[in-house]
């Protein structure tokens, strides 16, 4: 077989990945071009890989080896050495043809690793590093791939993977809970009067209405700055980057409809209302009015 066959195969591998994950991502990335939308799905299968490292592991000893595994196979294959695993072959492909920079794929692995060492966070600045690194990183990763116009949209492509991961954060609360992990900061639980206990024990009390407050506003604040990368990027980039930010401020709108019950079960708005949101904001760009989401 030749290597543009085994190239193509890679990457079909990854797009398996992708059919296969029922991500929210899905949609938008098919609106790239053909080449830009290969590359985009070989980075989500990469990530998808490494965050199976951690959250499939039988134990945390496992995934410790597992992850220390994959991440010495990345670095062979981002220095050009042989793999065995389509979608490092991929991934490899991908950062040498957009000049992604490494960095980013490096600062991926140290984000999920992150979820080994770390359950609880004392402060936010604590985790908005770890969102920087398993989410900002994507953004960053993905802006090459797309194209971008303006040395600024490194920050901004950072605040978009922040506001999205903190989305994360407040939709799979109880999800996570049953992982041993609480995102939510000590800090933000003390000033709301509420606990982690209280959290676990499922005793939701009046703080809790505070705190899903913060936290809303926080990811507002992000979302706000991050809708300037729709004038950073490459019109191919600010498509997918529109039908990205439409569908997550979709999932937003339905945390926030759904109050204090995000601290108890997994919430998310309807395919109807996601794709709605994402077409309308694809049309009229990021500034979509509150009340048309």
């Amino acid at each position: 077989m030749n290597r543009s066959a085994v190239v193509a195969d890679d990457y079909g591998a990854c797009a398996e990945v992708l059919r296969r994950s029922g991500s929210t991502f899905a949609l938008p990335i098919r609106l790239l071009p053909a080449a830009k939308r290969r590359a985009t799905t070989a980075l989500y299968a990469f990530c998808r890989l490494a965050d199976d490292v951690v959250d499939d592991a039988a134990d945390a000893a496992t995934a410790r080896r597992d992850l220390d595994a994959l991440e010495g196979r990345t670095e062979a294959a981002l220095a050009g050495g042989p793999a065995t695993d389509p979608v490092l072959r991929a991934l490899a492909d991908t950062v040498r043809r957009y000049a992604v920079p490494a960095s980013c794929i490096r600062d991926i692995l140290d984000g999920v690793r992150m979820d080994l060492d770390q359950v609880e966070y004392e402060t936010f600045a604590e985790l908005a590093e770890y969102c920087r690194r398993v989410a900002g990183a994507v953004g960053v990763a993905a802006i090459h791939i797309w194209g971008f116009t303006s040395s600024s949209a490194i920050a901004a492509a950072h605040d978009c993977g922040l506001a999205f991961q903190l989305t994360n954060i407040l939709r799979d609360i109880p999800e996570d809970l049953g992982r041993g992990r609480i995102y939510l900061p000590r800090e933000d639980l003390a000033v709301c009067d509420c606990s982690a206990d209280d959290l676990r024990r499922g005793r939701i009390g009046p703080g809790f209405s505070r705190l899903a407050a913060l936290e809303r506003k926080r990811a507002s604040g992000l979302y706000a700055r991050a809708a300037r990368l729709d004038g950073m990027l490459s019109t191919d980039g600010r498509i997918v980057f529109r039908a990205m930010l439409g569908g997550y401020r979709s999932l937003f709108r339905a945390v926030e409809r759904a109050g204090n019950a995000i601290f108890t079960r997994r919430v998310r708005p309807s395919r109807p209302r996601m794709l709605a949101a994402v077409a309308t904001t694809v049309l009229l760009g990021p500034t979509v009015p509150r009340w048309w989401r």
